[in-house]
């Protein structure tokens, strides 16, 4: 994951974190492996344990 971008309109929703967890789960269902660039997605990802699962 190298960028996670919502618009501002959205902002404060929660739609970066349900990005982020959607990608883990794709990546799940296609047994890849991330490696979160992004400096959100890698805050969001270090912060649930749940989404650790894919780290590469």
């Amino acid at each position: 994951m190298d960028h996670t971008e919502v618009s501002d309109k959205l902002r404060g929703e929660n739609i970066g974190k349900t990005l982020v967890e959607h990608a883990v789960n794709h990546a799940r269902k296609n047994d890849l492996k991330v490696i979160p660039l992004c400096p959100f997605a890698k805050s969001v990802i270090e912060r649930d344990e749940s989404l650790q699962d894919v780290l590469k």
